[in-house]
């Protein structure tokens, strides 16, 4: 059996060989098509990964409450935007915020709401600059840095703002702008501080916080009438031992003041990073999806390439059949040949992916991952598409009457 595996080997080296140019051709289909998965998949695990990593150098003591129910592992849990692009109605309060703040070993907590709206200072900001109202305590738990100033304090009179130094450039062309005027949905606002730079635009807060304007969470409250929109509340524990207790406290507590409707969801360690990091997911599904109609183009391209090749060794199946080789055998000889054309590609394809992933990243604040599953998402792949479009042209070729095959070409 070893040594009929290996001789079909050696003629699928041959047959290729051959036709050289006709199977780089044949293989450059599937090299496409893996390529884009290999991209897509290294760049959405790159960015997931960065969100994973803030949350562990945390230190494992912070919690997130988030409103709406879980729907991890969910489609619509997968495909939900990210906080700060939701503007209905929270279900957190500040009777919720009132009560966590209240509990045993909790060592800060800050509630996110995240508006929309105008900013501008010389120069008119994006309509999508991101504007956070929270407390002082978001500094603590975020672990944000001020390059110059100081952060906020309610006890400061009038209405103040932190500004990332991104946002500071593109407003007033300078970094180096406090004191200066903001006006944040029409009303003014002095600048008391600037953001440490991060550029970590991804975050398990969805705040790009190099581009932001922070203000106190009762200002915040006023540019929209009184209203509370909640959209988040981060929590830190005096340290990891108390976190669970923490946590259950916490969902005691909000099932009680939400009169027993769990419409809320709280998430520690690695659960933090959705739906940020479910956004990705969702987009490499769709952009693989999209990506796979190339796998298909060139799996065709295989099918196509061996139904040539079936025809001009009609010949070659006679004499094997003559001399006894079984239908299995032939079907095993063609399929070698269509799986070493298909994994050829994949490989070429896994390198080339990972080639242009670390070339796109280079325009983008995180770096593509390496990853065991995605070489063998990549294989995988190779194998389904090479026995897929082969299995066809090699029935065919085993089916063919070894007397006619002979006759063909008296």
């Amino acid at each position: 059996m070893k040594i009929l595996f290996a001789n079909h080997i050696h003629i699928a080296q041959q047959s290729i060989a051959s036709s050289r140019m006709r199977s780089i051709l044949t293989m450059l289909g599937v090299t496409i098509g893996v390529a884009s998965i290999t991209t897509i998949l290294a760049l959405s695990a790159g960015a997931s990964k960065i969100v994973v990593d803030q949350v562990d150098s945390l230190g494992g003591n912070i919690a997130v409450i988030r409103p709406g129910a879980s729907s991890e592992g969910t489609l619509n849990g997968i495909a939900q935007l990210p906080i700060g692009q939701q503007y209905a109605a929270s279900s957190l309060s500040d009777m919720d915020v009132a009560a966590i703040e209240k509990m045993e070993h909790v060592k800060a907590v800050a509630p996110l709401m995240i508006l929309g709206g105008s900013v501008s200072g010389v120069s008119e900001g994006s309509p999508h600059t991101p504007i956070l109202a929270t407390t002082p305590n978001i500094e603590q738990i975020s672990e944000l840095e001020v390059s110059d100033g100081q952060f906020l304090d309610p006890s400061l009179s009038g209405s103040t703002a932190v500004i990332g130094p991104q946002l500071s450039i593109d407003l007033f062309g300078t970094d180096q702008s406090i004191g200066k005027t903001v006006t944040v949905k029409g009303q003014p606002f002095t600048i008391i501080g600037i953001l440490k730079r991060t550029n970590t635009p991804i975050n398990y807060n969805t705040v790009d916080f190099d581009n932001a304007v922070l203000i106190d969470l009762e200002d915040g409250r006023e540019l929209i009438q009184g209203a509370s929109q909640i959209q988040q509340i981060n929590v830190q524990s005096e340290s990891v031992e108390y976190l669970g207790g923490i946590i259950t406290n916490i969902n005691k507590a909000l099932l009680k003041n939400h009169f027993g409707q769990a419409d809320f969801t709280v998430l520690s360690g690695d659960e933090i990073a959705q739906p940020t990091s479910g956004i990705f997911t969702a987009l490499a599904g769709v952009s693989v999806a999209i990506a796979a109609i190339s796998l298909v183009v060139g799996g065709v391209g295989i099918m196509n390439i061996m139904l040539v090749s079936v025809a001009e060794r009609t010949r070659e199946i006679g004499i094997r059949k003559a001399l006894g080789a079984t239908n299995g055998n032939i079907i095993a000889q063609f399929l070698i040949e269509s799986l070493a054309l298909s994994i050829g590609g994949g490989i070429a394809g896994y390198i080339l992916g990972y080639i242009l992933a670390f070339t796109i990243s280079t325009f983008l604040t995180f770096d593509p991952l390496f990853s065991w599953e995605i070489a063998i998402v990549a294989i995988v792949v190779s194998i389904v598409i090479g026995t897929l479009f082969g299995l066809y042209p090699a029935i065919r070729a085993a089916r063919k009457d070894p007397i006619s095959a002979l006759r063909q070409y008296d």
